[in-house]
């Protein structure tokens, strides 16, 4: 077997990350997970880093490296979504407060210490939130870029349109100049985009899935997505609604469970209405290089199966 890929998750929890983080953790025969970096996106960075540390004690790894990073977007005031995670960013349950220690360290010279330390393209980014962190990391070290082996996001859309705004997926909107960056970067990128993560939508069933397993870890679970799932219930009128951060740690674990195509992805910044917007060229009309493999579809059944036997350790 492949010895397990090292990776960095830089997130901003938020429920949905909340799945994501755990269930790399809880696949510890797939990823090394090296660190976790915060950064302010669903909710401010002060209560983003303390959601990781709640959620790594949930995993029983106290031993997680915990760095807090930037507090606001490169050029923008911070644009939060309370609206959807609630007032914590993990609204449902109740959560003790953490006891692990945050890391003095910022999470961009962290991103940079490690990058320079591990082997080139030993090392995959995880982005779960908007891009802050790893942009401010490649301008203030770009000998590090060339080091990446990927950057794995959940970011943009095109075919579902926006989420924030009518052209606009949140975690781009929120600094589409760090996204311009990164996207710009030379770096191999995977996007997962809400054109997936609409495809692999909680139902009852899965939802009860998680709680069957009658573990803190699956009650917390099925919580944090029973309270996820009502805003995006009443705003498309589906039965269920999309974890969109999984997708990112499932595809890592089970590519073979999702398709797309290596297409050219822009990112507008000044837009009058489309600022934050993913231009992805999915048929290829501008001629301009393919920087991105841009994911469209999933096999959700087969999401939900793996999430589920994965959660189900913890």
């Amino acid at each position: 077997m492949p010895a397990p890929r090292k990776i960095i998750i830089d997130t901003d929890p938020g429920q949905d990350d909340a799945v994501a983080i755990l269930l790399a953790l809880a696949s510890p025969e797939d990823m090394t997970v090296l660190g976790i970096t915060a950064v302010a996106g669903n909710v401010p960075l002060e209560l983003t880093q303390k959601n990781v540390r709640i959620i790594c004690e949930l995993a029983g790894r106290w031993d997680m490296q915990v760095f807090a990073g930037c507090d606001a977007p490169l050029a923008r005031a911070l644009v939060t979504a309370e609206h959807v995670h609630g007032k914590t960013g993990l609204d449902g349950p109740v959560l003790p407060e953490p006891v692990m220690a945050l890391q003095e360290q910022h999470a961009v010279d962290f991103l940079i210490e490690t990058l320079r330390r591990e082997p080139e393209g030993a090392v995959t980014l995880c982005a779960l939130g908007p891009l802050t962190n790893i942009a401010t990391a490649f301008d203030s070290a770009p000998d590090i870029i060339g080091r990446v082996k990927e950057i794995v996001l959940m970011g943009g859309a095109y075919f579902e349109v926006g989420n924030i705004t009518p052209a606009a997926e949140f975690n781009i909107y929120v600094d589409p100049e760090a996204a311009e960056i990164v996207f710009g970067s030379g770096v191999p990128l995977v996007v997962l985009p809400l054109d997936v993560t609409h495809r692999a939508l909680t139902t009852s069933e899965r939802v009860e899935a998680f709680r069957a397993m009658r573990t803190e870890v699956g009650n917390m679970v099925a919580e944090w997505t029973d309270f996820f799932e009502r805003y995006d219930k009443m705003k498309y009128g589906a039965d269920g609604a999309p974890l969109h951060d999984p997708c990112v740690i499932a595809w890592l674990i089970r590519p073979e469970l999702f398709s797309g195509r290596h297409i050219n992805v822009e990112i507008e910044t000044k837009g009058t209405y489309t600022t934050g917007m993913t231009v992805a060229d999915w048929w290829g009309v501008s001629e301009r290089k393919p920087n991105a493999l841009f994911i469209r579809d999933v096999d959700a059944e087969g999401f939900f199966t793996l999430l589920t036997e994965r959660i189900a350790r913890l």
